[in-house]
């Protein structure tokens, strides 16, 4: 086995879920990372968990599910699953998942089982999302590698050197290495994250607006006492931890009403299992309601995917990433948007994170009336250009240059 492993098992169980002693950690892993998973539980009881819940997951079982399965499963979601997820959730868990699938592995199906299926799920664990896209609860999410995703990474080697190359990249990705302390270097990496998102938070911008040669020409406007996030969060009960490993990107949410103009893909985009190299949305008042896409079918997943539910079609995030971060310097394409989205500025369609000043315990309403956008749904698409231009407006009408050439102006 790699010895890196047991540096990244360490690291995801103390620096990204940051589990504590007394506390439930859930696990989430495919069934053939089960050796993985067991180095993550051992960590976990070595720090002093109370008790490790497992999910198993395979993407060959969900495949024939959607292929196979009766066709009022996917109007339905079991209550009992339901109650689970959302009980440990409000009792405090941790949620560790690890990613580690074919990108086309579930490309040829029914997409619109998949959208029914979604629209069950969604209400059904709304207590548990709302948890978590609060950072009320610690939660985490990483990957490894697997045979189809390295393949399709690196074409025409063996399997098992692509397999290898992707590992490299990923701990590349992590700050691993085989003579280093993660866990440090990822603490001065959050540190630096901290500083930069206090900067923006102090300018308190009215609007963004977005420039570059593909096309994209978009002004997103920030509701009032709006805050930037990123690198590390804390947890209702004052737990760091980070969300999204590994992560480059500082993000708030929209004012959900006040998106005008048209933005344009710039990394490929996976809608289950089928892969969008480009796109554009055109936006009005916050609302989508323009999509192209050069493949009429493309244009009609798209189509599906914002009509999830009413605002499904609003966007929830803004994410700045420089165009010369470490994981964009490795000139990969990972077709995951986990690795994909620290490589480029991103936006995402759906639902808001409570990134204004006491959001994360505003009701929904009290949220709505901040700016902020609901939904069942979250997906992140990459925007960032190599000449991306985006230009600050403060409320007394001063213009500040937060990109230039694709990176920070400060």
């Amino acid at each position: 086995m790699d010895p890196r492993l047991e540096k990244y098992a360490k690291l995801l169980i103390s620096v990204g879920i940051n589990a504590q002693p007394g506390q439930t950690l859930v696990i989430r892993c495919p069934v053939d990372k089960a050796p993985f998973a067991r180095m993550l539980v051992s960590e976990a009881y070595r720090v002093g968990v109370r008790d490790v819940v497992m999910w198993w997951g395979d993407q060959f079982i969900s495949r024939e599910t959607v292929l196979h399965a009766a066709d009022e499963v996917f109007d339905t979601y079991r209550p009992w699953k339901a109650d689970e997820m959302n009980t440990l959730a409000r009792e405090g868990a941790a949620f560790l998942s690890i990613d580690s699938s074919d990108p086309d592995g579930m490309a040829g199906i029914d997409h619109s089982r998949m959208i029914r299926q979604s629209r069950v799920f969604g209400p059904a664990v709304k207590e548990y999302r709302e948890l978590q896209m609060a950072d009320k609860v610690q939660w985490c999410i990483a990957a490894l590698p697997e045979k189809n995703w390295a393949k399709k990474m690196f074409p025409g080697v063996p399997e098992e050197v692509a397999e290898a190359k992707l590992m490299d990249a990923i701990c590349a990705t992590m700050r691993i290495t085989a003579d280093n302390d993660p866990v440090e270097a990822w603490r001065a990496h959050n540190a630096a994250l901290n500083e930069r998102k206090a900067k923006l938070t102090a300018f308190n911008f009215k609007s963004l607006h977005y420039v570059n040669s593909l096309g994209t020409d978009l002004v997103i406007e920030l509701p009032e006492g709006h805050y930037w996030d990123g690198g590390n969060s804390v947890s209702a009960k004052g737990i760091p931890f980070n969300a999204n490993m590994p992560t480059e990107e500082i993000f708030t949410a929209p004012k959900r009403d006040g998106v005008n103009g048209r933005v344009v893909s710039t990394k490929p985009f996976d809608v289950g299992g089928v892969i969008i190299p480009r796109f554009a949305f055109t936006f009005r008042d916050g609302r989508i309601v323009g999509v192209e896409a050069k493949d009429p079918r493309h244009r009609e997943l798209l189509e599906a995917e914002i009509a999830l539910d009413e605002g499904a079609s609003y966007l929830g995030e803004v994410a700045l990433v420089p165009y010369d971060s470490p994981i964009s310097k490795m000139d990969v394409l990972f077709y995951d948007t986990l690795f994909d989205e620290n490589a480029s500025c991103h936006l995402a369609f759906g639902a808001s994170y409570p990134n204004v000043r006491g959001g994360a315990d505003m009701t929904e309403d009290q949220r709505k009336a901040a700016g902020l956008n609901q939904s069942i749904t979250h997906e992140d698409f990459m925007v960032g250009s190599r000449n991306l231009s985006i230009v600050g407006t403060t409320h007394d009408g001063r213009e500040i240059p937060v990109f230039v050439d694709g990176n920070f102006a400060f």
